[in-house]
């Protein structure tokens, strides 16, 4: 299946709520091209120094997302022309963002990854990591928290994957219906994967990011 038929088959399937990011990372231009010549303009990279060389080579309508997790030393290399940072997954990153966004006069739209998965591996937000930044929120106004975003465990028991996605949705409304009450923009869920994005949806994710089963395993 080639590329454009791999995107078309899951955007027939896609519901009109959910908006689907193709993770272009360790792809070629050519490859991310075929996809954006039939119709994809969101797309997904984890490696600063990689989403730069993409930004400045590809198409300038391309939405960026990045989602891989970020050192505080490389923000300056992706907080201009990212369209959405999905993986805010620490106070301290939180802090450096609003220091960086403030000097170059930007308000930058946001994530706050939680830690849902039972994996050491996977990075996000403790529950106390995600109070102390919603009590301190109004003091950074160059940042817009725009929903959430979560990895699930890599296990074949969609069951458990299921579990960890229906929390973080869980915690989603909780946020939405208490401290994001009167922001319409806090509306984004992202979740799900290659792997799951059909359970993510069903549980409530609003954006999936989908890599191998657009381009092919790398």
């Amino acid at each position: 299946m080639s590329i454009r038929e791999a995107l078309q088959d899951i955007k027939n399937r896609l519901p009109s709520t959910v908006t689907l990011v193709a993770v272009s990372k360790f792809k070629s231009n050519e490859d991310i091209l075929e996809a954006y010549n039939a119709g994809q303009r969101d797309f997904g990279e984890n490696r600063p120094q990689e989403l730069m060389k993409k930004i400045a080579e590809l198409p300038a309508d391309i939405r960026w997302h990045f989602i891989g997790h970020l050192q505080t030393n490389k923000i300056k290399m992706v907080i201009d022309q990212n369209h959405l940072i999905h993986s805010v997954d620490s106070e301290r990153l939180f802090n450096e963002l609003n220091k960086e966004a403030l000097k170059r006069g930007l308000v930058k739209d946001i994530l706050l990854q939680l830690y849902i998965a039972k994996e050491e591996s996977k990075q996000g937000l403790s529950s106390e990591e995600l109070n102390a930044i919603l009590i301190k929120r109004g003091d950074y106004p160059a940042l817009r928290i725009c929903g959430l975003m979560g990895m699930a465990s890599f296990v074949d028991d969609m069951s458990v994957v299921r579990a960890e996605f229906a929390n973080l949705k869980q915690k989603f409304e909780e946020l939405k219906s208490s401290e994001f009450s009167n922001e319409p923009h806090f509306s984004i869920l992202s979740m799900g994967m290659s792997g799951d994005y059909n359970v993510a949806i069903e549980e409530g994710s609003t954006l999936i990011r989908v890599g191998s089963t657009i381009f092919g395993s790398r």
